[in-house]
């Protein structure tokens, strides 16, 4: 049996289960009452792991909920295709495939042979989670024109090997690997 977390012991960054779907803790407050006998109350803003939707919701203390049964599989990236985007089990070797719908706008970040945890809730997969940072290939930049930066334009738009767009800064050449923050999607540095 999956063990039960207190609305009070929710942390920043936790999983839990409420109504059936998985959530992830982005953030927690709590709130003392300043009466006697009032409630103490705990506001989550929680991410539904499956919709992807992020919202908030006040607790009271003691509403309890069950741990989920996540579960993470280290995989790297193959290639996509017309069936989705197929990943490798890097222990049993077998071959996971996932649809856009799970990928969705994380397809931007995958290159050959990233290295990516592939997130299962009740055996099926759910979601991916990156390393902090991905190398990837400029494919396509202007050319830093000299006298730029006195106009206070000091980043460029760049288009990346898997289409990204991100901001470079100018001295960032085509055929260049930059390295991207997975969460932000923005500039980290040559590679």
């Amino acid at each position: 049996m999956a063990g039960m977390i207190e609305a009070i012991g929710v942390k920043r960054k936790m999983y839990f289960e409420f109504e059936n779907a998985p959530y992830h803790c982005l953030d927690v407050e709590i709130s003392k009452p300043t009466a006697r006998g009032g409630q103490t109350l705990v506001r989550i803003k929680m991410r539904n792991l499956i919709t992807r939707a992020v919202f908030d919701k006040t607790f009271k203390a003691g509403d309890k909920f069950k741990e989920p049964d996540l579960e993470t599989v280290s995989t790297s990236f193959l290639y996509a295709d017309g069936d989705g985007y197929h990943f490798m089990d890097q222990e049993s070797f077998e071959t996971l495939t996932l649809g856009s719908d799970i990928v969705g706008e994380d397809k931007g970040l995958l290159a050959d042979n990233v290295l990516v945890q592939v997130m299962k809730f009740n055996g099926g997969p759910i979601g991916l989670q990156f390393p902090a940072l991905v190398e990837l290939i400029v494919t396509y930049t202007e050319p830093g024109v000299r006298g730029d930066t006195a106009s206070g334009g000091v980043t460029k738009s760049a288009t990346l090997s898997t289409g990204l767009e991100i901001r470079v800064p100018l001295f960032i050449k085509e055929g260049e690997k930059v390295k991207v923050h997975t969460e932000t999607r923005e500039f980290a540095g040559r590679a």
